[in-house]
């Protein structure tokens, strides 16, 4: 099933993202560009790995794991987290853990759109409408134009 989140997805939309960064401690500079960088996210299936490739005018990053194992991460933002991806059902479950801290996140097919939902964080409590959500489209790999068109 990880075959169907296997494209190139550009970013769309994001709701939240700002207030997710806060309280994670990201300072304002990064924020700002954070804010309003749209990445690509590139996501293959390479044999026994998954390869999550994030690619945008604020950096480059690529995680590679095998589903259900935990894997060391650095994130965008320089957080060194082990974290496990898991399939659950049409799901792809990312959690990261890192100083005891977690958070948790859900990527899923939804009317051809990849969403992608910050499920947890444990450091706010905040209600779940101001968790952070983010759309992406999926690409045409030979032209790079989305194919919602």
């Amino acid at each position: 099933m990880v075959e169907a989140f296997c494209a190139t997805w550009k970013l769309v939309d994001s709701h939240n993202f700002d207030e997710y960064m806060k309280a994670l401690g990201v300072g304002f500079a990064t924020r700002q560009v954070g804010n309003v960088t749209k990445p690509t996210v590139i996501i293959s299936s390479e044999g026994d790995k998954v390869v999550i490739r994030t690619q945008s005018t604020f950096k480059n990053t690529e995680i590679s794991f095998k589903l259900g194992e935990e894997f060391d991460e650095t994130t965008p933002d320089d957080r060194n987290c082990k974290s496990v991806v898991t399939l659950d059902g049409e799901k792809l479950v990312h959690i990261q853990k890192w100083d005891g801290k977690e958070t948790n996140f859900v990527r899923e097919i939804k009317d051809g759109k990849m969403v992608m939902v910050s499920i947890k964080h444990t450091e706010h409590l905040h209600a779940p409408q101001t968790l952070p959500t983010y759309s992406y489209l999926k690409l045409c790999e030979q032209c790079d134009l989305d194919t919602n068109r």
